[in-house]
């Protein structure tokens, strides 16, 4: 669902090619069409795929299924009790959720069940049966890690100790800034800006009400902070008439707060785990908002399994980490990459102006043929941007997926930027692991030409007019259109590019985990080991006064030890304050000339988290005290 207000005469009838104009949206879209029409040349006596399957909608029992599938509660639908791939229970998902999470999840499984009866089919769970208890106010629901913790497995590691007290370090976190649209820097400020520096509307969709007070020039994106979900933030704005995310800047002290967590920085397991709840909560989410969501069914695509172009990226990272087992971003993404920053970033209109359909055509065969004997050296930086777009275009599976493409174009429903925000943050943190690493780095690409507009003359919205119809799949076919389609591409075109600004712009925010998924995320792992393991008191006793034996000294409360197996210093103990960090602690494993290590939070309620450098290590401490604490690099 895309949506942009209302289009205006010129707007109907879009520039072709050839337009002068000094209108700068003119120029924004004479820069999009010019794309358009430089993909359909490449196309041209290539066989169209049949999109037909694409219109339809999905079935709404397979609809409501696959969304309880992505969500962790396959058993609800399937209802096998057998043990599965993934040992979480569908139970340990759901007693983690808030009333208004609950409520989602509630209102997906009716409408299943119903659709089912309509059916003359017997469904497999009734809701009554898994929502048993009453329902709580969101404050008693809100996750947050409860105090008692399940006694952690004996620590592996013990060996000569030595104690750290008080350090006096007292370097703070900081939070990524957040400036509004009418707050951008000069540098990544759009062109269609009019002269009194308004924002033109076409570009912000959200009303005056969603602007932050006119003496605020940033604000931090505190909301990562909160404890509790954006849902419950919404519903709170919908009873006092005020969305105080929206509206108003937080006086918080933040100087207490651990340093925050990337996607990055979890386990597999615990990135699982994080999927199933940022996929209710971003439901639960945009329902408060009033946004409707449809998905249909994926088009058919030829998948290839040799070569570069037309390849699902897993499959090329399969290859790649054949040579290179730490690589996340497809080499070729990386060359392709490569290539235009050293020689590109000062090239005027690069990623705008087409290369040649021919050359493109001879290069993608040659790449195809032998990727690793690729003669980089001989492709222009024209040649490279088309190279880039055209592989973002061609793979299997898009780079956004087709399961949350049209969730990213619902997110234009939302009238606040701040909360498109955090739709987007939820919809990245969704992605699967080899997208999600690619999109940061075209991200971080598009940045960098942004910040050379001066000399490429590529300015923030240019660079999103240009990549909105390869990341969106732009579905114009004919030249004979009516003013209604001519409308409804225009507001594709623009609503395509609105998205992929406010990801180049605020890219930092879109792969941090919020406080509150954290929170969750360590409850479902605290529930799922209690039921999994189902250790007994005296079992438990007995572990703890035989791991008390192994350990050479008692410690005491408030000091952690940390394991450093592959350095010299193989353990230490530490005596924690409310300054201690955790570049505190690696401070005392680093060696000269090597790269500097990190600590990792293990065990307890946790898989393996990756600490940032800036984390409160007391605080950690408090909500997980059962985990282990590892220096590795």
């Amino acid at each position: 669902m895309l949506s942009s207000p209302p289009t205006t005469a010129s707007s109907s009838n879009p520039p072709t090619p050839h337009t002068v104009t000094s209108d700068p949206r003119h120029v924004g879209m004479e820069t999009y069409w010019r794309e358009v029409h430089s993909i359909e040349e490449e196309k041209e006596g290539e066989e169209e795929e049949d999109d037909d399957e694409e219109k339809k909608s999905i079935d709404e029992v397979e609809m409501e299924e696959a969304w309880l599938m992505e969500a962790g509660l396959s058993s609800l639908v399937t209802g096998s009790s057998e043990e599965q791939q993934e040992p979480l229970a569908a139970e340990a998902v759901l007693s983690t959720l808030t009333r208004q999470q609950s409520a989602t999840v509630k209102r997906r499984l009716d409408n299943y069940n119903e659709t089912l009866r309509k059916r003359n089919r017997q469904p497999v769970r009734d809701v009554r049966d898994i929502f048993t208890q009453p329902d709580q106010d969101p404050e008693d629901r809100s996750p947050s890690p409860p105090s008692q913790r399940a006694e952690s497995a004996p620590s592996r590691y013990h060996t000569s100790t030595k104690t750290i007290r008080k350090n006096t370090h007292r370097a703070r976190p900081t939070l990524p800034t957040f400036l509004f649209e009418d707050q951008l820097p000069e540098h990544l400020s759009s062109p269609t800006r009019s002269p009194t520096n308004t924002p033109s509307p076409a570009l912000t969709p959200s009303p005056p009400h969603s602007r932050s007070p006119p003496d605020t020039q940033a604000r931090q994106a505190d909301w990562l902070l909160r404890d509790s979900p954006y849902s419950e933030g919404i519903a709170e704005h919908k009873q006092r008439g005020t969305c105080w995310d929206c509206l108003y800047v937080h006086g918080h002290d933040n100087s207490d707060t651990p340093g925050l967590t990337c996607a990055d920085d979890l386990s597999s397991c615990d990135l699982t785990r994080l999927g199933f709840i940022s996929h209710i909560e971003l439901s639960t989410f945009l329902l408060a908002l009033g946004v409707q969501t449809k998905r249909s069914r994926p088009p058919r695509r030829r998948t290839r399994d040799t070569g570069v172009f037309g390849v699902p990226l897993d499959s090329l990272l399969e290859n790649d980490r054949k040579k290179f087992p730490e690589i996340k971003v497809p080499i070729v993404f990386q060359k392709l990459i490569c290539v235009l920053e050293q020689t590109g970033l000062q090239t005027e209109g690069i990623l705008r102006v087409p290369g040649s359909a021919a050359r493109l055509k001879y290069l993608r065969r040659e790449l195809d043929r032998c990727s690793m004997g690729f003669d980089w050296s001989a492709v222009r930086q024209v040649d490279a941007a088309g190279l880039l777009k055209l592989f973002i275009r061609e793979l299997p599976t898009p780079l956004l997926t087709h399961t949350h493409l049209s969730t990213y174009r619902a997110v234009l429903g939302i009238q606040s930027v701040v909360h498109q925000v955090q739709a987007l943050q939820l919809l990245s943190l969704l992605l699967p692991e080899a997208h999600r690493d690619t999109l940061r780095a075209l991200l971080v690409f598009l940045r960098k030409v942004v910040s050379h507009q001066d000399q490429n003359r590529m300015s923030l919205w240019n660079v999103s007019m240009v990549m909105a119809p390869n990341l969106f799949a732009c579905r114009h076919r004919s030249n004979k259109r009516s003013v209604a389609r001519q409308r409804e591409e225009m507001e594709e075109a623009v609503g395509g590019a609105h998205l992929i600004r406010l990801m180049i712009t605020h890219q930092e925010l879109l792969w941090i985990v919020p406080n509150f998924l954290l929170s969750q995320v360590r409850q479902v792992n605290q529930v799922s080991n209690q039921r999994h393991f189902g250790l007994q008191k005296t079992k438990r006793r007995l572990l703890r006064k035989k791991n008390d034996r192994n350990q050479v000294t008692d410690l005491c409360d408030g000091v952690i030890r940390v394991h450093a197996p592959l350095h010299t210093k193989v353990s230490m103990a530490i005596q924690l304050d409310g300054q201690t960090r955790a570049r505190d602690v690696t401070a005392h494993f680093q060696c000269e000339n090597s790269p500097v290590p990190s600590l990792y939070e293990v065990g307890g309620n946790i898989c393996e988290r990756r600490l940032h450098p800036d984390s409160v290590l007391l605080d950690i401490y408090r909500v997980n005290p059962c985990c282990d604490w590892l220096i590795k690099p």
